[in-house]
């Protein structure tokens, strides 16, 4: 049998996981500071390790002497995407999209920007878990709620006084 199997499920509701933390964004344990500061780094990394693979395409168009026009609009291109990546990678983690047809449809911008999203996700990390905000809010109202109905459901029924006909 499996530690699942094993132990019994906890009423009420659960909280969703967050990738790379699991669920221990709700009480900060399983060495969570850690795990914030190594994603930190590592997504930091990451866009560093990115922007060197940038400049080395840059080089490229550069030595192919494509025209200052095209180097301009690369470089415009990968700066405009980059912050519109950025602004909705870090709304991502505050709100669920209102629109999600409109988020698929901006997914290959923010994969051309890739570098917003890494740096959103980094700058995230140093404050909260990314999305620990969100989750935390929908999980302390499912508990509220889940406690609301539960206490309205108090006793058993079988055993209530039944009025009186007149």
């Amino acid at each position: 049998m499996s530690d699942a199997e094993q132990t019994p499920a906890k009423a009420g509701p659960q909280p969703e996981e967050i990738r790379f933390f699991g669920t221990t964004w709700v009480d900060h344990g399983g060495h969570y500071a850690l795990r914030r500061a190594g994603l930190a780094a590592g997504a930091l990394a990451a866009a560093v390790a990115a922007c060197f693979v940038l400049r080395f395409a840059y080089e490229g168009l550069r030595i192919a002497d494509v025209g200052g026009v095209v180097n301009v609009l690369v470089v415009v291109m990968f700066a405009v995407c980059s912050a519109i990546a950025f602004g909705k990678t870090w709304e991502g983690f505050l709100r669920r999209p209102a629109d999600p047809a409109r988020e698929e449809s901006l997914r290959s911008l923010k994969a051309i920007g890739f570098i917003g999203s890494l740096l959103a996700y980094a700058a995230r990390c140093l404050v909260e878990a990314p999305g620990e905000k969100l989750h935390r809010t929908e999980f302390e109202t499912a508990v509220r709620q889940y406690e609301k109905r539960r206490a309205a459901r108090t006793g058993n029924p079988t055993t209530r006084k039944k009025p009186k006909r007149k």
